[in-house]
């Protein structure tokens, strides 16, 4: 098989090459261009399962180089038709997967809309979400318990906003579908012509003010722990259901393996002092996994 080569990068190369220069009205056709994508595999009754902005495409259109204009939805070996239930494995990048599958629910279409919503949040702010995060256990607990990006209400299109929460809603079933999320991105878009008799120029004001408000938002700090390359988190997501929501009892138990790993890996041990470490570490491991 030959494949294009997309020399523009992933979306997330390109933000950090680009954000000076993505304006609003260019981050609403980059939306669009996405919504596109993902309405081609959602119109055969597929799920992505693995939509974050390293597995978006930017291939440079000859006549036009300042945009970037042909984009494209990479990456398509984990996804798999609406009634495939397995769920076996979590894959993915954690702040990308809907929360209903860090829990042990099986991917559908909207824990695709919850990745899409994420990556609003990306196109917004030229930020990743939960970068200042490590993608752990506690973090995988958090989201599924309603955690979500900090977002600047006051500094940012409240349509925009709107749609967004939609997307990463905790109910799958209160997500909107691509289809209304389309009409929804095609009233953004037709917003930057209008004029204030049209039914779209609040919107049109509400992206004029974000414009000028856009550059002065942008950070690219991001946690040692923040991972944004899709992996295998199972890890993270088998033992979460045993909380039953008591964030108190996940965050001590966390805690103290954290502790008890920095003690082992401390070279002030001589080997009877770390013996005798060893034998008190055993005990409170076997009462954390009694609780």
């Amino acid at each position: 098989m030959i494949s294009e080569y997309a020399e523009g990068g992933n979306f997330s190369d390109w933000m950090r090459k680009n954000h000076e220069d993505f304006e609003w009205k260019n981050k609403i056709d980059t939306l669009s261009d996405i919504i596109d994508g993902l309405l081609v595999i959602h119109q055969i009754q597929m799920v992505h399962r693995d939509l974050h902005t390293g597995n978006i495409l930017f291939m440079y259109d000859n006549n036009d180089e300042s945009h970037g204009t042909n984009i494209f939805i990479s990456d398509m070996g984990f996804s798999g038709r609406i009634d495939d239930k397995d769920k076996n494995n979590v894959y993915g990048v954690m702040p990308y997967v809907a929360p209903e599958v860090l829990s042990g629910k099986p991917y559908t279409q909207a824990a695709d809309i919850y990745s899409f919503g994420m990556i609003m949040y990306f196109i917004m702010t030229g930020r990743q979400p939960f970068a200042n995060h490590a993608h752990n256990e506690v973090l995988a607990f958090n989201i599924i318990n309603g955690l979500r990006p900090e977002i600047h209400e006051f500094e940012e299109p409240k349509c925009y906003i709107d749609l967004m929460k939609k997307c990463w809603d905790s109910n799958p079933e209160n997500r909107p579908n691509l289809t209304e999320i389309a009409d929804l991105a095609d009233s953004f878009e037709e917003s930057f012509t209008a004029s204030k008799k049209t039914c779209h120029y609040e919107y049109e004001k509400q992206f004029r003010i974000a414009e000028k408000r856009r550059l002065y938002l942008y950070y690219d700090k991001q946690h040692p722990q923040a991972i944004y390359t899709s992996r295998l988190l199972n890890p993270y997501t088998k033992d979460i259901q045993k909380y039953d929501n008591n964030l108190n009892e996940f965050s001590d138990d966390i805690a103290v393996e954290t502790l008890l790993l920095q003690d082992v890996e401390n070279p002030k041990y001589k080997s009877n002092e770390f013996s005798d470490s060893i034998a008190v570490e055993d005990f409170l491991l076997q009462h954390v996994t009694q609780l």
